[in-house]
Parts: structure tokens; C-alpha cells; sequence
């Protein structure tokens, strides 16, 4: 079976709510730490430095093991778990999400600032581009020179139906194919290589990987 890990985004979003005259801007930035998170958040407060909160919630590592919030001023538990609930929800990782709020003079109570930032965070991951993760096992085969484009074509056909990746061969005494593959297609592959070269490629299984699928 595939493994599949909690998702991230490519880059960048921000999107923005009002509610009773106050503005919530919430920007959400992919992160490769807590320490990135860190400075992403210094430099968001930089540059909303007459805001009154920025509230924060994180999720880091690939099984999403690291999780931190903060409300930020806000009365307790109104602003970033809830925002911190979105993310897990949504099954997200190696994310920062922070909420900008600018008060516009009416207080909103715990239900509506509840709302308010989980909304703010919800809506940023509706236009994200969500990266998909997944554990795939790298393997070789090496092909003779005089049979790799009739291989690469046959390989590159099946990698997009098996869900595999295949990358650039490498070429030196042989032509050398990498593939990541799904491990519940390893056998496939195995079997179909043979039976496509007639046993005389085998495919030689490597590591697992970690890959970012759009």
C-alpha cells in the first residue's frame, strides 16, 4: 500500500476576511522548520507592525510531529488552536498559517473570533496550491544503450500508471533508469520488466523517499 504523508503547499497565499469592521489577514508560508516558521512570523509582524494581534499556528516535520500555537493577545483558545484544528483537519504540514488582525472597535465574543480565525485560516487553504507526499522506494535498472529509448518509452508508460515518478537516465557503460515507485507496485514492476525484455532486466530496489507529488 502507498503511504501517504500529510500534505503542504507550494508557496505563499494570503487571503483576507472582515467581520464587524475588523480585518483578519491570514498568510500561510511552507516551512522546512520550526525555525523558519520562527522567522517567517518575525517578518509578517514587520510587516504589519501596527496590528494588534498576529496569531500563529504551525505544523512541522513529515508526520506532522511538531505543532505550535499562539493567540497572541487574544482571549484563550479563540484564535490559534482553532487555527491549529484547520491545519490537522486539513491534514497539513511543514506549514506556518499566521492571522494579522487589525480590530475594528466592535468585540466579536468567543464564538465569533473562533469563527473568525478558523475561517481566515480555512480560506487561505481553499486558493493554496496543495503539494501531496508520499513514501515511494527508488529503483534501478540498468538497460544496454542500444535498447533504451524502446525501454524508456515502455517505462515511462508504465510509471503513469502505477503512480511511479521516473527521473533522467544516467548514462555511462549501460543506461541507468530511476524510477520511484509506489511499494505496492514493486512487484509489478519486477514482473513486467521481465516480461518486456524477456528476463533480462531486473530492477534493483534502493531506499525509500520522501516525494512532493502536485
Amino acid at each position: 500500500m502507498t503511504t501517504t504523508l500529510p500534505s503542504t503547499i507550494a508557496g505563499r497565499v494570503e487571503h483576507e476576511l472582515v467581520v464587524k469592521k475588523s480585518r483578519f489577514i491570514a498568510t500561510l508560508q511552507p516551512v522546512a522548520s520550526v525555525a523558519d516558521a520562527e522567522a517567517a512570523i518575525a517578518a509578517l509582524r514587520r510587516q504589519y507592525w501596527d496590528a494588534r494581534h498576529h496569531c500563529v499556528a504551525l505544523v512541522v516535520g513529515h508526520h506532522a510531529e511538531q505543532q505550535r500555537s499562539s493567540d497572541d493577545g487574544e482571549p484563550s483558545g479563540t484564535a490559534g488552536v482553532p487555527m491549529l484544528e484547520v491545519l490537522r483537519q486539513r491534514g497539513m504540514t511543514d506549514v506556518v498559517a499566521v492571522v494579522t488582525r487589525y480590530f475594528g472597535g466592535v468585540l466579536l465574543g468567543v464564538g465569533g473570533l473562533v469563527r473568525a480565525y478558523s475561517s481566515a485560516v480555512s480560506g487561505a487553504l481553499d486558493v493554496a496550491a496543495i503539494v501531496r507526499r508520499e513514501v515511494l522506494v527508488e529503483v534501478g535498472i540498468d538497460v544496454p544503450h542500444g535498447d533504451a529509448g524502446r525501454f524508456e518509452n515502455w517505462l515511462r508508460d508504465w510509471a503513469s500508471g502505477h503512480g511511479a515518478v521516473l527521473g533522467e537516465p544516467a548514462w555511462a557503460d549501460v543506461a541507468r533508469f530511476a524510477v520511484l515507485v509506489p511499494p505496492a507496485a514493486l512487484a509489478s514492476l519486477t514482473e513486467d520488466a521481465a516480461a518486456f525484455s524477456a528476463g533480462a532486466l531486473v530492477p534493483v530496489r534502493g531506499a525509500e523517499r520522501i516525494v512532493d507529488l502536485p
